[in-house]
């Protein structure tokens, strides 16, 4: 969830991501982007820097579900927690693809460094915002797992579909199979992100209870509990090992990558 600045980032997406840093991260409802065309752009632009690092980056239109799936994966893939403007512009950034996964650090102490930064009535209004956000992600989860569940069974006819079409060239059977690695890394991403947002709830959680014992932490453990209840809806859309093969996590030894991310 919380990263820190990685500065190998290549200079050519850098230059791309510069003009777009003023852009802040736009949220609508519904833990979606607001449809405007500061976030438009950004999508644009993430999709040939992408494709500059050797990602996959399809030309081909979404979908309405793969818009959709996009859509619904905004809120874990941008931080729980408030942050300025600069680094808010940066998250968004990331989660366009303008700049690479890799640069981003997850700090697992960054939320709950956040929920107690400052002046506050009572220790009970921290829990409540944990328990606020636990909720509101779980109940998330389920619209984003029936949307990529629908993604994953159109690319699996997509990639059957293939062999037995006689007129497409190459650059359409290259397109069509970066389109279906696009959909899975992207699924894999918030697979791999839902998990750092527990761990950083879970840290928080902890963390208050030994700070500030409250009845409240009842109600934030039923939350986590809940929340993770939910992940597990992700855990069969894709294999196992697909945040490795994406690029997403280091690959153990005898592992292999599929993509590498920046």
């Amino acid at each position: 969830m919380s990263r820190s600045l990685h500065l190998r980032i290549p200079g050519r997406t850098l230059l791309l991501a510069l003009p777009l840093v003023a852009a802040c991260a736009q949220q609508g409802d519904f833990g979606r982007p607001a449809p405007t065309a500061w976030n438009s752009l950004i999508d644009a632009a993430g999709t040939l820097a992408a494709h500059e690092r050797g990602e996959p980056a399809s030309p081909f239109p979404f979908t309405e579900d793969e818009r959709a799936l996009r859509d619904r994966a905004w809120r874990f893939l941008m931080p729980a927690r408030e942050r300025g403007v600069f680094e808010a512009a940066l998250d968004n950034l990331t989660r366009a693809r303008v700049l690479p996964v890799g640069w981003r650090l997850s700090d697992p102490s960054a939320y709950y460094e956040a929920i107690t930064a400052g002046p506050f009535r009572s220790p009970v209004s921290r829990y409540r915002r944990l328990s606020d956000d636990l909720v509101a992600d779980g109940r998330l989860i389920p619209a984003f797992a029936e949307t990529a569940a629908r993604v994953v069974r159109a690319d699996l006819t997509r990639l059957q579909s293939l062999p037995f079409i006689t007129t497409l060239d190459d650059r359409d059977v290259r397109s069509a199979a970066m389109r279906v690695a696009e959909n899975r890394c992207l699924i894999a991403w918030v697979r791999l992100e839902t998990g750092a947002r527990s761990a950083s709830y879970r840290y928080a959680l902890e963390h208050l209870l030994v700070a500030a014992p409250e009845e409240e932490a009842v109600a934030s453990e039923r939350a986590l509990a809940f929340l993770d209840s939910r992940r597990t809806l992700l855990a069969p859309l894709l294999p196992a090992d697909a945040e490795i093969r994406c690029g997403l996590v280091p690959p153990g030894p005898g592992e292999a990558v599929l993509v590498r991310k920046g």
